[in-house]
């Protein structure tokens, strides 16, 4: 099983890393094109409060992940193998065309497709599914309506500022830019811990399900680094193909992202950060003008939301096709 626990582990890294890449353009797009920081700062500061969230915020959102949507006696390792080469695969497809899709849905649809192949959706805990979809349904419209208010507060609350308060939330971002990093990090590195530590309890090399802390730090090592090395091409979807983003944006986008992820991670919700972000700008630009928001982009990518689930499932679904035809796989666990 040692075999197992190696590739497993792999996987979910690099699974991991790829999150980080893709979803550093949430973090940081808003406060680069707002020019609030230079891009490396950002991506830097970005990258160290991701680390340390995991460590600061608890572990819930590992636990519905890995304890609380599949029976773990039912499946084996290749359930889990294959529904992370999906995850990892659909994560490149759409960071290579510049779609900021959601890699929690990815994962998700991954686990799914390759649990109903595998072993059929007996081993589907629906309860804790339906935690999962709830809120992954619910957190980017509450990021939507939130993001909206709050912005419509602070436009009522700086009514008759000179054009110096432009200096204010462009240097209030660096603080909103650390809470969101440091939510991100919480919620979207504990979907790793979950499957790592879901792994290490299906090969009995621990008893129980409790996140080891060399899981938690290398997950949160992982995401960091993906962070550091910034998605461009998602940033530039995120930063600009909406509308033109100003300081005040930014500051409102940061704030009430972090909030509603926080709030999920807390109550051990996995949510998508690129969905949260993404509807908190819409959310944010039409409380200035409804018309500002290019809403025939938030279409296509509210496209690629709905489409990612059903995707990243067949994906893991011929993974794991792929898998058994591999000799070491199809002999070693039946």
């Amino acid at each position: 099983m040692l075999a197992f626990v190696i590739i497993i582990v792999c996987l979910s890294v690099i699974f991991d890393f790829l999150n980080g890449i893709h979803d550093s353009s949430n973090i940081v797009a808003t406060m680069i094109s707002s020019r609030a920081f230079r891009p490396a700062t950002a991506l830097g500061v970005t990258a160290a409060a991701e680390f340390l969230g995991p460590f600061i915020f608890g572990v819930a959102v590992a636990n519905t992940i890995g304890n609380e949507i599949i029976d773990i006696s039912r499946i084996n390792p290749k359930v889990l193998i294959a529904a992370l080469m999906a995850a990892i695969l659909w994560n490149i497809i759409t960071w290579f065309l510049g779609i900021p899709s959601s890699s929690s849905h990815a994962l998700v649809g991954g686990l799914m497709g390759a649990v109903i192949v595998g072993v059929g959706l007996s081993a589907v805990q629906f309860s804790g599914l339906n935690k999962v979809l709830i809120a992954l349904l619910i957190s980017p419209i509450i990021g939507l309506v939130f993001g909206f208010y709050i912005t419509k507060l602070i436009f009522f609350l700086a009514r008759g500022a000179s054009p110096k308060i432009n200096w204010f939330f462009k240097r209030s971002q660096i603080l909103t830019a650390i809470v969101l990093a440091f939510s991100h990090g919480t919620n979207d590195a504990q979907k790793t811990m979950g499957v790592i530590t879901l792994g290490l309890v299906m090969t009995g090399f621990i008893p129980s399900f409790k996140v080891p802390f060399w899981v938690i730090a290398l997950s949160a090592g992982a995401i960091a680094a993906g962070t550091a090395m910034g998605g461009w091409r998602l940033i530039k979807t995120l930063g600009g193909k909406f509308y033109k983003i100003r300081p005040i944006h930014g500051f409102s986008v940061q704030l009430t992202s972090a909030l509603v992820i926080l709030g999920a991670s807390f109550v051990g919700g996995p949510v998508s950060t690129t969905q949260v972000v993404s509807s908190t700008i819409m959310g944010v630009g039409s409380a200035e003008r409804i018309s500002k928001v290019r809403w025939g982009v938030a279409k296509e990518i509210a496209i690629a939301w709905l489409v990612t689930i059903p995707a990243s499932g067949l994906l893991a679904a011929g993974a794991y096709w792929a898998v058994n035809k591999i000799p070491f796989f199809a002999s070693t666990i039946k």
